[in-house]
């Protein structure tokens, strides 16, 4: 018994040593890594629609699974701040838009209280030359039960992708609506 305990003491020490070397090697975050060139430098944009995941129209949200890709069309080109063109061999960044309802527990009774996990906004910024990922921004759609509030949560969700890229991209964000 007294080997066992010994034995195990020597292990946690052993696990708490590399644990607190491992930590100490981890850089402390200080600042933002560099934003691409590319982002700020953009002039061209074309906007590729990814889609909706199914099950996401017409309820919770009304519309149809295109209604994400033209509110984003429209605020991104009310913005002025690019071209938005229809070939993405033009543009100087091609952006991908798609709004995904993540797999989860159907069932919360069965997952110890789970739910299914909230649909979410997915924009990749692509550079339209090399066809590299820049960046990804991603937002939740916040929780709702009416309809109402589910569009509402979608269409601000929406906005903060627009206002994330733009912020990223060096533009100001656009006013709130």
């Amino acid at each position: 018994m007294r080997t066992l305990r010994v034995g195990f003491w020597l292990g946690l020490g052993v696990a708490l040593s590399f644990a607190t070397a491992s930590l100490a090697q981890m850089p402390v975050y200080r600042e933002a890594g560099p934003v691409p060139p590319a982002l700020a430098k953009a002039k061209t944009i074309f906007i590729s629609n990814a889609g909706s995941d199914s099950g996401l129209f017409p309820e919770p949200f009304s519309g149809d699974p295109d209604r994400a890709y033209s509110e984003f069309y429209a605020a991104l080109a009310a913005n002025r701040y690019y071209a938005l063109v229809d070939d993405p061999a033009m543009a100087d960044l091609v952006l991908e838009l798609r709004l995904t309802a993540p797999d989860g527990p159907s069932n919360p009774s069965k997952q110890n209280g789970a739910s299914d996990p909230l649909p979410m906004f997915r924009l990749v910024i692509y550079n339209g030359r090399t066809h590299y990922v820049l960046w990804t921004v991603t937002r939740s759609v916040d929780f709702a039960i009416l309809q109402k509030t589910h569009d509402k949560n979608l269409d601000a969700a929406l906005a903060d992708v627009l206002n994330q890229f733009l912020n990223i991209a060096g533009r100001p964000a656009a006013p709130a609506h």
